[in-house]
This record gives structure tokens, sequence and C-alpha cells, in this order.
């Protein structure tokens, strides 16, 4: 297993004026609250453990107070933590002298604020140029960077516009080019699309996606929406108080919360629009892959089931029923099971948003192979995977045969 890029280890922020002095109260369990009362003192974060792997977006979520901005600004030390251990790679970013800081602030990470944070006297072209000048990168070379920067994010054309002549969307942009622009491994993206209008947000989310799809960076996502959170990160961790409460994949938070807390935060999202098939889907116990018509009749007798997924050395080919396998069988057992005791049923693919194949997977008679892209058989989904997941059984069973 590769090793993990950023390791966070024991971290924990206090808020105050003598923080050292009220570590032991926080390690003896005292509340938050507590704390607060008897010292003045604010406990911003309580033993935080996490990994952030290379080329996946990590999203820190948790309403207003739960500590997931002071957590993204320990990462490259803009706020240093009361104790705990922070690496990068085999850095150890607690241990870098001023020098050595500044430099892998300018090279490692970049930020992409929630205000935009452009600068309203430089161009577009200044403001997506102005952290390679920092680097002390040559004029020509940083302003023809920032130019495919911006064709990258849709803004070609805008170099020479104020960031005042620009509507909110078109900032982040400018905002999100410019971190892109430094060539940093990690980018920290704190409350980035909050203050963008819906329609927009959702535009910035599907283009977050497409640039990762290609770049394939280290993103540290925070949010306080969770819809947000599944829709683009690849693990989430969840804080309230200060603490983490769970942290796992979209469909691990969703399927299996971890408390009360974190079952109430999932409770209203929609999971066919959140889920896709490979989360829901079960293994492929029906395989038929006999070459003769009565040695797939035995091999359906061991699956205990009336139908199964006939596949071969090209991959999935159709459903074959015990049915038709019986009376074949008593003409000749010994015949090649071929497409013509084959029905046609489409695959799905893996992944697939389970609200797009709702429709298909009530229609169908038997439960739906899922596909890969070599034709590989890679599982089934039944409307009784569905019911389970969606919690509506009776609306997914309906009046049709039931899928097993």
């Amino acid at each position: 297993m590769a090793k993990p890029l950023i390791q966070i280890e024991g971290l924990y922020k206090v808020f105050g004026k003598q923080p050292k002095s009220v570590m032991p109260m926080v390690h003896a369990g005292q509340s938050k609250e507590q704390i607060l009362a008897d010292t003045g003192h604010t406990l911003g974060l309580k033993n935080i453990n996490m990994t952030v792997n290379k080329g996946e977006i990590f999203v820190i979520m948790g309403l207003s107070g739960s500590g997931k901005s002071t957590l993204i600004r320990h990462f490259n030390r803009l706020i240093d933590p009361t104790e705990g251990v922070i690496k990068f790679e085999d850095i150890d970013v607690m241990k870098l002298p001023a020098k050595e800081l500044e430099q892998f602030r300018r090279h490692k990470m970049s930020m992409v604020f929630q205000r935009f944070g452009l600068m309203p006297h430089r161009t577009v072209l200044e403001n997506v140029s102005y952290g390679l000048s920092i680097q002390g990168v040559k004029k020509g070379v940083r302003l023809a960077k920032a130019k495919e920067w911006l064709d990258t994010v849709g803004l070609a054309g805008y170099e020479s516009q104020y960031p005042a002549q620009l509507s909110g969307g078109q900032q982040q942009r400018v905002g999100l080019a410019r971190a892109l622009c430094t060539n940093a491994e990690i980018l920290l993206m704190d409350e980035a699309f909050s203050a963008l209008d819906p329609l927009i947000r959702s535009e910035m989310q599907d283009q977050l996606i497409e640039l990762q799809d290609k770049l394939h960076k280290t993103i540290i996502f925070i949010t306080h929406d969770l819809d947000e959170a599944l829709r683009i990160g690849d693990r989430i961790a969840i804080l309230k108080d200060g603490e983490m409460v769970q942290q796992g994949t979209p469909d691990e938070i969703l399927l299996n919360p971890a408390n009360d807390y974190v079952e109430a935060f999932v409770k209203d999202v929609n999971r066919a629009r959140a889920l896709t098939v490979e989360n829901v889907m079960k293994p492929p116990s029906r395989r038929i892959t006999a070459d003769t018509i009565g040695e797939a009749l035995e091999q359906m007798k061991i699956i205990k089931g009336d139908y199964g997924y006939y596949v071969n050395d090209d991959g999935y080919q159709g459903i074959v029923t015990q049915d038709t396998l019986e009376e074949a069988c008593c003409e000749n057992d010994s015949q090649k099971l071929g497409d013509e005791f084959l029905e046609e049923l489409a695959g799905i693919a893996p992944g697939a948003i389970l609200e797009t194949v709702i429709p298909e997977t009530l229609e169908a008679e038997y439960s739906l192979p899922v596909i890969d892209k070599d034709g590989n058989l890679k599982g089934e989904l039944s409307r009784r995977s569905l019911a389970d997941v969606l919690g509506d059984r009776e609306k997914c069973e309906g009046n049709t045969k039931t899928a097993a």
C-alpha cells in the first residue's frame, strides 16, 4: 500500500493565552464548554488523526464551529497546533524553520478561498500569475502559464479584465486557476464554493471533478454541505465540536453512520443521487459458465435459482432460465449452450448513479447484471437491494415479480 502523502497524528488546538496549561484538562476528558468556563480557553481541535492519500479529494466537513477551517490551516501551519504531528511525505512540517516553511507554502500547497481572495487592482492574468511571481518565475513564462490555466478553467479571453468585472463564478474560476498555476502538489479549498449561487456552485463542482480526472491533484476540501461532500469526495471526515466523529468513503458514511450525530446528518440525503450501482450491488452468485445444456442445468441446481447469467470467454452473454434448460435437456443434454437458449437483458455499469437505473431495475423481471467496460460480470442489482438502501421496499417491489 502506498504511503499517505499527509499524516496528522494526535492533533490538538487550544486557543487562549496559556494553551499548554489547559492540556491536562483536555486529556482528562473535560468538555469544551467546561474548559471555556473554567479557563477562558477554547478547545478548537481534539485528538485529530487522519491520513490524506496522493491524488484524492479528501473532504473535511461539519457545521459552523466544528473546527474544519481551523484544521485546514494546520496543513500549511498558518495555525500551529498545541500538540500533535503534521507530516508531508517524510517532512515533519512542525520542525521546518521559518525559511523552509515559507518555501514549503510557496511550492507544496496552494489555497482557494471562500471569498475568492483576488487582488482588485490587478488584471485576471496578473492575479493568476501572482503565485509564480512570488516563486521568482520570469514574467514571460508565468504569463504564458497563467493563460494556459485560464483556458483550462474556461476563461480564455478574460485576461485583461479586472475581478470587479466578473461574476462570482468567474471570480472563483480565477482563484482556482491561480491555485493550479503554481503546480503545487496540494490544493487547500476552504468553503471554496459556498459563496456562489446554487447553479453556479454545481457548475464549479462539475468543473473540479473534470479537472481532477485529468490532473489527479491532492485536494483537501472544506465544506458544511453534505451533498457537496458526497458528490466530490473520495473520502470524507466529519467533525463535531473539534472532534472527528467519522472518516470514510461516501458510501461508508451514508450506509454505516458511526453515531446518532452522523445519522442525523445523512438522513435527508437523496441516496439515489449519492450512491452508485457498485455501492449497492451484490456479488454475481448466479453465474452460469457451462458449455452444455446438462452441465448448465447442474450449475443451476447448485445456485438454487430459476435463472442465471451466462458467461463465457467473451464475458456476459445474457440470461438463461431453468425452464429453458429443463426443456432442452429432455431432447439432448449434451447439446451446446448457445444464443438460442438465452434471453437478452442489458447490463448496467458499476459506476452508474442509482437514480439513473431505478426505472429499468423496477421494470426488469430479473435482477440486473452489472457489467464493466470489458464485458465482465461484476455483480447484480435487484429490487430488494434498491429497497434496502433507499428505505422504501414497498415502492421498489411494487406489484411486479420479486427479483431475488
